[in-house]
């Protein structure tokens, strides 16, 4: 399992994709931060950068190798490995890698310009969002065998999560807005990976007035410690979910 990972790892940070986008990413932070005469307002700007290219990149080019690897895995299925180890090592592989990526563009200038709480935090996001989007594009390349069609999927899911989910919010406040919804918002937020990171991040800047139906409505549940500990959780939950059910229907999966 170490081996497989270990390749995959070495394998995608050689990747051209890969490193243009570690350096658009660092090159965007330094950038950013550079332009800004304060930090809080370069970071905030990078967040909104980082809410939409990670996961664009992370699900869109997940699927890419997955589906370039096919012949690789079936080599390795008719090893004696068991199916369940190597698709955990391609999962462990691939969000390694694009969280190194991550760490490498985003990360260093956070740390460099803003190494506080709310630096940390974002960096922490952003890394969960990685591995969540990995997941996904898991998840949808083993439900579907036509490669195009599952770049479909992976684009699709990529809309939806960061343009279409907040459409449908407002929608669903602007035509129920004589009832009581605060609780089902919570419970809806729960279904997308972006809002709740951004929700996450925001609070902590107290810049709670530029979120938006999404996240304002929240602040009292999702601004305490424990509001904080459940967004982790459901975000952690958005990776382990996802790569379960992948690695279940891979085991069954023909080849």
């Amino acid at each position: 399992m170490r081996k497989i990972i270990k390749y995959v790892m070495s394998d995608i940070l050689q990747n051209r994709i890969v490193l243009v986008y570690t350096a658009f990413l660092l090159i965007t932070s330094f950038s950013v931060f550079s332009l800004e005469d304060n930090s809080s307002k370069g970071l905030l700007s990078l967040l909104n950068i980082t809410l939409l290219i990670v996961p664009l990149v992370s699900i869109i080019f997940s699927a890419i190798y997955i589906y370039n690897s096919a012949e690789f895995m079936e080599l390795l299925v008719s090893q004696p490995l068991k199916r369940k180890s190597i698709w955990l090592s391609l999962f462990a592989g691939l969000s390694a890698s694009l969280s190194i990526s991550f760490f490498i563009g985003v990360g260093i200038p956070i740390l460099l310009y803003q190494p506080n709480r709310i630096g940390m935090i974002m960096l922490a996001t952003g890394i969960l969002l990685t591995s969540a989007f990995v997941a996904v594009a898991m998840f949808a390349v083993v439900k579907t065998r036509d490669k195009a069609k599952g770049i479909g999927v992976a684009i699709l899911l990529w809309l939806y999560f960061s343009i279409l989910f907040d459409g449908i919010v407002l929608f669903m406040l602007f035509q129920f807005a004589d009832y009581p919804l605060e609780k089902a918002m919570i419970v809806a937020v729960a279904f997308n990976p972006i809002d709740l990171s951004r929700i996450l991040i925001l609070l902590q800047m107290d810049v709670s007035a530029m979120m938006g139906y999404t996240g304002a409505i929240f602040k009292d549940f999702f601004g305490t410690a424990t509001g904080m500990s459940i967004s982790i959780a459901v975000l952690l939950l958005w990776t382990i979910l996802p790569v379960w059910l992948s690695t279940r229907r891979f085991i069954k999966k023909d080849l």
